[in-house]
């Protein structure tokens, strides 16, 4: 099953850049942070989640208490993973992320009837430096089992290769780089690059350098018959690449994006994405600005027994 129609979203406390990650996540604004950022952040969270329940996508949202230095508690799906009966908690780049872990996600979980007999946790790699950040880097085909992932500081090779061993997932790596200040620089995320839906994939291919890794890719979306559209550097960096494909309650696809990534989008592209789900969007400029993520960074699938 490759979607889900329930969602597990964290509604930030404390919102702002996040300085351990602006290392190398280019996405975020290094400009200072406005007095009133938490509260445009929050406010953009509400409507996103409003928005998301009106379309009939049940959305278990779970407030951050502020108890903790956690200015990245909204995107979660870098943190934790749900699979039917088990959830992964993966090993955290910056150090005030891993804080995130002690929010206690599967606690409040578990007073609102969501049980996972098994926890996997991969954290321990935080001492070795070694990071695997959950399905911000690890794009998945669940119905052909198949881990894409762009290497990164935030992405190990060892770790890919020890959770497709363990998940029984082929693991198909590769490097995508973006233009920062005239260089290129490894992509912090795959999932701002690339998306991968029932019938679909949505890639920047521009960020793939490698003729070779461009050929691995398109012979694995052909092998498991998924339509490539193709979105340029520009439009990934307006976050066109991080959308995540749902369903509602009525078990109808629907594709979620910041209104800034659907206004990137040409009309070829939206018609093609059409074919595979109605298009939601909800503006989300202060989070993406500041935080160098978007509606798919928000969104971890709950997917359970």
């Amino acid at each position: 099953m490759q979607t889900t129609d329930t969602i597990f979203m964290v509604r930030p406390f404390s919102f702002r850049s996040n300085e351990e990650t602006a290392v190398n996540n280019f996405f975020q604004s290094q400009e200072v942070n406005q007095d009133n950022i938490a509260d445009l952040a929050l406010a953009e969270f509400d409507n996103f989640t409003r928005l998301l329940k009106s379309a009939g996508i049940k959305i278990i949202s779970l407030q951050d208490q502020g108890l903790k230095n956690t200015p990245d508690s909204i995107f979660p799906n870098n943190v934790i993973s749900f699979q039917p009966n088990q959830v992964i908690l993966y090993p955290m780049f910056a150090k005030n992320r891993r804080l995130e872990r002690s929010l206690n996600y599967l606690g409040q979980l578990e007073n609102l009837g969501y049980h996972f007999d098994k926890v996997i946790d991969y954290s321990i790699y935080e001492d070795q430096n070694k990071f695997l950040e959950g399905t911000g880097v690890l794009i998945l085909d669940h119905t052909y089992r198949i881990a894409y992932c762009a290497i990164s500081d935030r992405s190990n090779l060892e770790l890919l290769n020890i959770y497709c061993e363990d998940q029984q997932y082929k693991p198909i790596s590769f490097h995508a780089e973006q233009t920062v200040h005239g260089k290129l620089l490894p992509i912090y995320h795959s999932n701002v690059m690339m998306s991968i839906g029932t019938n679909f994939c949505l890639i920047c291919m521009e960020t793939i350098k490698s003729e070779d890794e461009k050929n691995m890719l398109l012979q694995s979306f052909s092998n498991t018959r998924k339509e490539v559209i193709e979105i340029s550097e520009d439009q990934m960096n307006h976050f066109a690449g991080n959308i995540l494909e749902v369903k509602n309650r009525e078990q109808e696809p629907i594709i979620c994006m910041s209104t800034q990534a659907f206004e990137s989008l040409n009309e070829e592209q939206i018609k093609q994405l059409e074919k595979f789900g109605a298009i939601l969007h909800a503006p989300l400029y202060t989070i993406e600005k500041y935080g160098g993520g978007s509606a798919r960074c928000m969104m971890a699938e709950l997917f359970h027994q």
